[in-house]
């Protein structure tokens, strides 16, 4: 990185320090008593195609809210998930919850500018990145207040989120280039991890039984989409998935 754009980054670093305090999406994970429900807003999908193009993500934001979850989790990426930063504010505005920021972070550029259009948590996939960057950007998150979900899939992946620090893990069911869900994954995955460590299940969830299936296994949390979006009653389908 030339000399210049080193200057840039840390002008944008040294503003996103001043940002506004942060809702912790950890703690709001962590003191539920039994399974969390991160309720995904994204409007479409690389394997599924449009979901709810249309969507309002304030509203979709206070329906799932109603519905109980305890954390919201918004697309922000336009090229393969129709997702904006607006919907990522207006979701946030619309609740008192905690919101991560998923998209393609690669760079400190992008850990802050989660920081600064006010996202509480940024998403970081091991698959994307290095094992160095994933313990800087891991460091660089944490040093600005966000709260940091590290995706893995498979055990190197997270022996390397480990190593960074990561006490937020997030096991991805989906292979990234089939896009196949593979529900044993979870089972095998969650019993890798440590305790003191907040465990999510990511992907094909589809209902109470997955629900039921991943607690049993150890996850503190799911973090489901394309279900909850393209439920006719949003609320009711996240009290599905709780139990309620």
């Amino acid at each position: 990185m030339a000399a210049a754009d080193r200057r840039a980054v840390g002008a944008l670093v040294d503003v996103a320090r001043g940002a506004s305090a942060a809702r912790s999406f950890r703690a709001a994970l962590s003191a539920a008593p039994d399974l969390s429900v991160i309720a995904e807003i994204k409007r479409r999908s690389p394997s599924k195609g449009d979901l709810h193009i249309g969507l309002d993500a304030a509203e979709l934001a206070a329906s799932f809210v109603a519905g109980g979850a305890a954390c919201l989790s918004v697309l922000t990426d336009v090229e393969f998930f129709g997702g904006s930063i607006g919907d990522l504010q207006a979701a946030r505005a619309a609740c008192a919850k905690p919101v991560l920021r998923k998209d393609f972070t690669i760079d400190a550029r992008d850990v802050a500018d989660t920081r600064l259009m006010g996202a509480d948590a940024v998403l970081l996939i091991a698959a994307a990145l290095d094992d160095h960057e994933l313990v800087d950007l891991h460091g660089l998150a944490i040093e600005l207040g966000l709260d940091v979900l590290v995706e893995v899939h498979d055990e190197p992946e997270l022996d390397v989120a480990l190593r960074a620090g990561a006490t937020l893990v997030g096991v991805n069911q989906r292979d990234l280039t089939t896009f196949e869900v593979d529900h044993d994954r979870a089972a095998r995955m969650s019993a890798a991890i440590p305790d003191g460590v907040v465990k999510v299940a990511e992907s094909g969830v589809r209902g109470r039984d997955d629900a039921i299936r991943l607690a049993d296994a150890g996850y503190d949390a799911i973090l489901v989409g394309e279900s909850l979006v393209t439920a006719p009653d949003p609320a009711a389908a996240v009290r599905d998935l709780l139990g309620r």
